[in-house]
């Protein structure tokens, strides 16, 4: 069974003490922000060299998306094969979020082996959605550990180290999966194994615009919800400029250091993320 067939308008349960909810289908589309002045569309760059991708982007700190560059990675075949992920690592533990996104009342963790998520959240389509959300899976499971290869991106460093010392996650869920806007201090590049992804983008320039909350535990994260800002509450919102871009199947998304991002799957989704200094 292929997973990008599984493809659920997963709403999750309302949550009545916040006035956020999911993105409706004509918000998904990538075009929906072409007719504010301050919208800028992610380009993208066919499997760049090194000092191309150095020069452009890793010392301008400018987001691009990367194409051509994982199309080689055994994932993006195997991935998409439900049998093959069930009898990789099936009955492994691992933990999911459960909830509309962590900055709300509604969300939760609880610990599942990886064949009932896929079964209770990807086959089933529950109305709450369950993500195994920022994961060391390929610590956990070495053999899915092979199926993907550390870009050479990921040497590209801002430190004396000669060594390239990356963190990698796993993002795996049903449609409706949702981070909130927030930033993260390391290098990220955001790869797109099985789905879409729809992510905003905003530079660190514009914070001020984006109105982080004053709680230490959250202070990397804003309190607007860019689809549905509230002008009254954040009036200079309207100021802040957003990039935007539909990550799909085999590119990778270049996400700099403090920048602000956004990101809903469109469909069933696997990431795979790669953080660096």
């Amino acid at each position: 069974t292929s997973l990008i067939s599984q493809e659920y308008n997963v709403t999750p349960a309302p949550n009545e003490t916040s006035c956020a909810r999911e993105p409706n289908e004509s918000e998904m589309n990538e075009n929906v922000f072409t007719e504010k002045s301050n919208a800028v569309p992610i380009g993208r760059l066919r499997c760049p060299s090194l000092e191309e991708f150095n020069t452009k982007h890793f010392s301008s700190r400018t987001p691009v998306i990367l194409t051509g560059c994982i199309n080689h990675w055994p994932a993006m075949t195997r991935w998409n094969d439900i049998s093959y992920l069930l009898n990789t690592a099936g009955p492994r533990t691992v933990p999911i979020e459960i909830g509309s996104s962590y900055t709300q009342k509604d969300w939760g963790m609880e610990l599942s082996s990886l064949q009932d998520f896929i079964n209770k959240y990807i086959l089933q389509g529950q109305k709450k959605v369950g993500y195994l959300a920022q994961h060391q899976l390929f610590d956990q499971i070495p053999e899915l550990r092979k199926d993907i290869v550390i870009p050479d991106y990921c040497c590209l460093t801002d430190t004396d180290e000669s060594d390239c010392n990356v963190n990698i996650n796993a993002w795996f869920g049903p449609a409706n999966t949702l981070t909130p806007l927030h930033h993260d201090p390391k290098h990220n590049l955001l790869c797109q194994v099985v789905g879409t992804k729809r992510i905003l983008l905003f530079s660190p320039n514009d914070s001020e615009f984006l109105y982080p909350h004053e709680e230490t535990l959250l202070n990397n994260t804003a309190q607007v919800d860019p689809y549905h800002p509230d002008n009254e509450k954040f009036p200079k919102f309207e100021q802040a400029v957003v990039y935007y871009c539909n990550l799909r199947p085999g590119e990778m998304l270049y996400i700099p250091p403090k920048w602000w991002h956004h990101v809903v799957s469109l469909n069933v989704s696997f990431s795979v993320s790669f953080w660096w200094d």
